[in-house]
């Protein structure tokens, strides 16, 4: 009588383990849907490029005292004011004699301290705000949305300039003024897409099981609107710095010596006709660091996009 010899499976590889549509664990389904979100941002060029600038920004902030070449405050004011760039000095000086080169690289600690500290505290406070408001309805959602209309009615800089005029000078200030004019956005999408799931099946299955409001909005909730939520911080990393450059330019965000790129900006303007580089230099660095921001939040935005999981 013969027997039948079953020969065990192939072992997947990890591509293929990573793609399986039947997940053996959470971690599995978790690392599969991060490698599909990963394969459609690493698609778009323009994403990997606005990526790599973003990094390049951390790496250039995290080795600041490695790689700047002078003090970014304390210059030669007798034998290197307003220095072409060339020779010692490759993005020239400034009116005290400081190494622009120094001053950028420093000042990038500046802006990651701003974006970062504002998306802090900003997107937490719109995200229970909205969600809050999506999912308890009635008169809870008309107050926190007319709270939220009242900061929308006011551009984002005329009412941190208000806010920093008020609080005074300095770049705790002016971290809070940003933070508390951008916080409404994130409040409209959390609300949005809170409207969109609180009546779905499995948050009725989740209200069935016992669960309280609160566990509802945070453990099921929420998560949902993560994905939302970071493509728009990102997305507005480009305003935030520009609005904590013009709080610098008008002399309310980081104090002299501090090198903040708007303020940098302040003093090279006298020399914008013939010293040219000392305000070119922290304006083209505004401007890479904004243009990163922007590439890398579209690219998320294309790749986290649930209508993109089919493509």
């Amino acid at each position: 009588m013969s027997q039948t010899i079953h020969t065990p499976p192939p072992p997947l590889s990890r591509r293929e383990w990573l793609m399986s549509d039947r997940p053996q664990s959470r971690l599995q389904a978790r690392l599969g849907r991060a490698y599909l979100v990963w394969g459609r941002f690493a698609s778009n060029r323009l994403a990997l490029a606005g990526l790599a600038i973003i990094v390049a920004l951390l790496v250039v902030a995290a080795l600041a005292n490695v790689l700047a070449p002078h003090s970014p405050v304390i210059g030669d004011l007798r034998n290197a004011r307003l220095l072409p760039p060339g020779g010692d000095y490759w993005l020239g000086t400034d009116d005290q004699g400081r190494d622009i080169l120094s001053r950028l690289i420093y000042g990038s600690r500046l802006t990651l301290y701003v974006v970062i500290l504002v998306a802090i505290i900003a997107a937490p406070i719109g995200l229970i705000v909205g969600t809050a408001a999506g999912y308890a309805g009635g008169w809870v959602d008309s107050i926190l949305m007319r709270l939220t209309d009242i900061f929308l009615a006011f551009p984002k800089l005329i009412l941190a300039l208000a806010l920093v005029a008020a609080l005074g000078p300095g770049i705790e200030n002016a971290v809070f003024a940003i933070a508390v004019t951008s916080w409404p956005p994130y409040a409209r999408i959390a609300r949005a897409e809170t409207l969109t799931i609180r009546n779905s099946d499995y948050i009725a299955a989740v209200r069935l099981m016992g669960a309280s409001p609160v566990r509802i909005v945070l453990r099921h909730i929420m998560p949902l609107c993560l994905s939302s939520l970071i493509v728009r911080v990102t997305l507005d990393m480009a305003g935030i710095i520009l609005i904590a450059a013009g709080l610098g330019f008008l002399g309310l965000g980081a104090q002299p010596p501090l090198p903040e790129w708007g303020a940098m900006i302040a003093s090279g303007r006298r020399f914008i006709m013939d010293q040219w580089w000392v305000a070119a230099a922290p304006g083209f660095a505004i401007l890479i660091v904004s243009l990163g921001f922007n590439l890398l939040g579209d690219g998320l935005r294309d790749a986290l996009d649930p209508r993109g999981n089919n493509q």
